[in-house]
């Protein structure tokens, strides 16, 4: 027997879009911090620049594992106070409030590692039902606003984020040096702060938006009885790959290349920037924490222009089309991201990043709006876990072959490797030509 959801969606207001969105402002302050200092903790911590994508695998690797089941369970869930999705944002946030507690007071690289699995797991507890979250409450004329909304509040966190530990550096004067190999007082309460903003930026969503019940509840119900069980989740999980819409297959090998691309900057910017622009790859330096927060400022650069540009996308693309507004984008941020290699000093790195945050914008918005208009209702968080094995999978192959390529072709050199994540983006933009849009028209 089918689920059954009611079939036609209410469009909802401004402020509706806003609370259920609001969470990500939360969501992204922990992805923003984990992806500007990363790099950095672990590099403070005795890692060598060929080994970060090594150790950078406990991210991909954790969201490999973690959407998909989530997206299961919270398809097959419902609570009368909770709904389907809100339990999973509530427990994912308290989770990644402790862990980004503990991230910054880690005493040796190992236990960076640990952390940073522990870190990323519940993230994405709280991160994946968000995307079905959309398609469950919106029309289709409201999806691409719906992910645009996400994509603004993902800007915001992000932006203050990347800033903090400058901020506390230049503002309150709180040490930004490493102090017996520790990791430095800026860092430590950036985190801190990063914790507090995730748990009350989540719960806000929780309090202020109501889900919809399934139609038929006897039938929903009947359906879940039937999906019950470890073996049951697991068999659908992997026959998800075997019954993906169209659509969905086209708009993995454009996410394989952007995200393998985003991996890349990741990675790779701290050390390159302290190398090319600071003049050192020592990480118990001044120069190479300073290099740091600099990185913090592009990073919040790129994702300030990201949210400017999530309000304007839906207006290009309804003008034009989705599938041309992301192949624009993501060739700017491939050339934008590539043009990092021939910069030597540091004000002038941020122009480039102002073409990569219209790239992130695309990247968080388009691609999902797309998805949503080609998946069935009823298994809305199901397919969104499993389209994000295309957003890991090139994370981990990334964290397995950019050291080997590194050091092999591009002369241990991480600032070259920018050059091969521009290519990759611009790639990524390319094969979007090849993707079936079905909600074309009410985007």
């Amino acid at each position: 027997m089918q689920m059954q959801f009611p079939p036609i969606k209410p469009r909802l207001s401004f402020w509706q879009l806003w609370n259920m969105s609001f969470g990500f402002f939360g969501i992204q302050f922990g992805f923003a911090l984990q992806n500007a200092n990363t790099s950095r903790i672990f590099s403070t911590l005795g890692a060598n620049a060929d080994d970060l994508p090594l150790f950078w695998l406990a991210a991909p690797v954790t969201g490999l594992l973690v959407q998909p089941v989530i997206g299961y369970l919270s398809d097959n869930t419902w609570h009368p106070f909770w709904g389907r999705r809100r339990p999973f944002f509530f427990l994912g946030a308290i989770l990644a409030t402790v862990a980004m507690f503990m991230m910054p007071n880690s005493s040796s690289l190992w236990m960076a590692v640990f952390v940073l699995w522990m870190m990323d797991a519940s993230i994405n507890v709280s991160m994946e039902p968000f995307r079905a979250f959309v398609g469950d409450k919106l029309h289709p004329t409201q999806q691409t606003s719906g992910f645009a909304m996400q994509t603004f509040f993902i800007g915001c966190g992000s932006v203050i984020a990347s800033l903090l530990p400058t901020i506390f550096t230049e503002w309150f004067n709180v040490s930004n040096i490493p102090v017996g190999g520790g990791i430095p007082d800026t860092v430590r309460y950036s985190f801190y702060a990063g914790g507090l903003a995730f748990i009350g930026a989540v719960s806000w969503t929780v309090i202020t938006t109501r889900e919809t019940p399934p139609e038929d509840m006897t039938a929903f119900r009947a359906e879940v009885e039937k999906r019950k069980g470890t073996l049951s989740a697991l068999r659908e999980i992997f026959k998800g790959f075997t019954t993906m819409p169209r659509t969905m297959v086209q708009l993995a090998s454009v996410s394989f290349f952007s995200w393998l691309a985003l991996f890349t900057m990741w990675v790779n910017t701290t050390p390159a920037v302290a190398e090319n622009v600071f003049g050192t790859v020592d990480a118990q330096s001044a120069a190479f924490q300073s290099a740091g927060n600099w990185v913090g400022v592009m990073f919040a650069v790129y994702n300030g222009v990201s949210a400017i540009a999530a309000f304007i996308l839906p207006v290009i693309a309804r003008r034009t089309n989705r599938k041309m507004t992301h192949l624009a984008c993501l060739v700017i941020g491939g050339i934008s991201l590539a043009s990092i290699f021939f910069i030597t000093q540091k004000e002038m790195l941020l122009i480039p990043m102002v073409g990569v945050g219209i790239a992130w914008a695309s990247i968080l918005t388009v691609p999902y709006a797309i998805l949503a208009g080609a998946l069935p209702a009823q298994r809305m968080g199901f397919y969104m876990g499993v389209f994000n094995f295309f957003v890991v999978i090139p994370q981990i192959i990334g964290g397995l072959i950019l050291g080997p390529i590194s050091a092999a072709l591009l002369g241990g050199r991480p600032v070259a490797t920018l050059l091969l994540a521009g290519a990759c983006m611009a790639i990524g933009g390319l094969l979007t030509v090849f993707v079936n849009d079905k909600g074309e028209q009410t985007a």
